[in-house]
């Protein structure tokens, strides 16, 4: 096999041909002696001509190609179950694990389906009502499902990404995301997939239970077998030999319960900042370098800076997206971005945000485990004090970073709408001093960037968890609880759809290597 790259201009969409050509001259045979040709990688390349660039594989005559082959799902109606705690990435597909591994997932949601959970969110945009549990963070499909799709990680180290990618595209993802540098489904297509993913599971014997609310766990043993018992908000009651906590990172009830009964904790750290709202021509001539032409995709950025012992950097970048409201209970202010599939929105925003670790907070200290949690809630109550609403406090990005009241404000995506606010203040102020050295730093690295026709929002602070449950690396259970294993981003193990998703897989696959008798 030879591996090669070749460049073609971004409107050019590569012929058979035109690869096979390139196949033969590096293979040295002629064309029609290729035997395979597959394209395994595509990149962006903005820093001259426009390009498009392909990492290529090919064989000649008399090799093959590898070829990658799912597991197949099994039917699981007779077998033992494993309840799953959540639906977001981490759930779906250690559900999807296990009907590989011949176990029966109980899929079991706080929030509702996809498409009841749609309701919540039009009345959390339009009429500013947060249903605590059913919004942008709780529901089928969990925070990703409405926040874009954006598939950051290609790194190998946490399991085979080829299991995550290939099932998505099963269950109606583009092929591309297989090959794109940077792979994005858009939060119109996801509602699909995730709808898909629950119909093959129930297919195969395995279960979905939505409006149920975990608010117990208890271990159970007969002496010779060990299961947990979880119980409901509504008086349901489920058993199984295992359970997969997948809870997302904004399931603060589980940290409680776990404190309550003094189970394994630790405080983790955490990114907070602003959300900042771009004219999306304005980076797309930034990016493209006064190069852009309509039928380009738009164009993006990835950006940190180190200031003052402390990462400043760029999350969730939108191209193309709109600002949504991501608080799960009222009385809180908290952003996020979201595309869809074409990404032709006017704006284009990004998480802007300061990493905190424990320790950074004093004031927070006597809270114990909890105090970058308790930090991150008395942020989000600042914004919706100072608003009184789901209105964000908002500023212009020179006026934010010169502690300059702003004197009218751009036009935002944000559909609950923006309030005029000296956000400088209302941010800790060892975050907004290190946010208005990154902006300044940020405008070397994109020059336009930094400029007072961008506007920036308070808050964006559910980067992740800022608690971790426990576990034991080899095991994947809680040390002491065997049968409880803690997954994705609410456990404090992955940060984003493909890292959750392929935590969620190492966790069902140590699950179900355990016989359930023993515990």
């Amino acid at each position: 096999m030879k591996e090669f790259d070749i460049a073609f201009p971004i409107q050019h969409v590569p012929t058979e041909a035109e690869l096979r050509q390139a196949a033969g001259r590096a293979l040295g045979v002629r064309p029609e002696r290729v035997a395979e040709v597959r394209i395994v990688r595509r990149s962006l390349d903005a820093r001259g001509e426009i390009l498009y660039r392909y990492r290529v594989q090919a064989v000649a005559q008399g090799e093959q190609l590898e070829k990658y082959q799912l597991p197949a799902y099994k039917d699981v109606s007779g077998a033992d179950p494993v309840i799953v705690v959540g639906s977001g990435p981490a759930g779906m597909f250690a559900a999807l694990r296990l009907l590989m591994e011949g176990r029966r997932p109980v899929v079991l949601e706080r929030g509702k389906d996809v498409h009841r959970r749609k309701t919540d969110i039009a009345a959390a945009n339009q009429q500013q009502r947060i249903n605590p549990e059913s919004n942008y963070c709780f529901g089928e499909g969990g925070a990703g499902t409405f926040s874009d799709g954006k598939l950051y990680t290609r790194s190998t180290k946490r399991g085979d990404i080829r299991e995550v990618l290939h099932q998505l595209v099963a269950f109606g993802a583009k092929e591309s995301i297989l090959v794109d540098a940077h792979p994005h489904i858009g939060s119109d297509a996801l509602p699909r997939i995730v709808e898909g993913i629950r119909h093959c599971i129930e297919n195969h014997g395995g279960e979905y239970h939505f409006d149920e609310k975990v608010v117990d766990l208890q271990p159970v043993s007969d002496g010779h077998q060990h299961g947990w018992k979880v119980l409901c908000a509504g008086g349901a009651v489920y058993e199984a030999p295992q359970v997969i906590l997948a809870t997302g990172h904004s399931s603060h009830d589980i940290y409680r319960l776990f404190a309550s009964k003094g189970w394994p904790l630790e405080a983790k750290g955490f990114a907070l900042g602003v959300r900042a709202e771009h004219p999306q021509s304005l980076i797309n001539r930034i990016q493209y370098h006064s190069k852009f032409q309509p039928g380009m995709p738009a164009a993006e950025y990835a950006l940190v800076e180190q200031v003052e012992g402390r990462g400043v950097f760029s999350f969730c970048m939108c191209p193309g997206g709109i600002l949504v409201p991501s608080a799960t209970d009222a009385g809180e202010v908290v952003l996020n971005g979201m595309s869809n599939s074409m990404r032709n929105s006017p704006w284009a925003n990004a998480g802007i945000v300061c990493s905190v670790e424990p320790g950074d907070v004093p004031d927070f200290d006597r809270y114990g485990v909890f105090a970058l949690l308790e930090f991150q809630h008395a942020v989000e109550r600042a914004m919706f004090d100072f608003s009184g609403s789901l209105q964000a406090p908002a500023q212009r990005l020179v006026d934010f970073c010169r502690k300059k009241d702003s004197q009218g404000l751009p036009r935002t995506s944000y559909q609950p709408g923006a309030v005029n606010a000296p956000l400088y203040e209302l941010l800790p102020p060892p975050v907004f001093e290190r946010l208005r050295v990154a902006f300044a730093a940020f405008d070397r690295k994109m020059k336009g960037y930094y400029t007072n026709d961008a506007l920036v929002l308070g808050t964006e602070s559910r980067t992740s968890s800022p608690v971790r449950i426990v576990r034991d690396p080899e095991t994947m259970s809680v040390p002491g609880l065997p049968g409880l294993y803690p997954c994705g981003e609410g456990a404090g193990y992955a940060g984003g759809i493909v890292s959750s998703a392929l935590d969620g897989i190492l966790v069902a696959a140590a699950a179900a290597s355990v016989a359930p008798t023993q515990g």
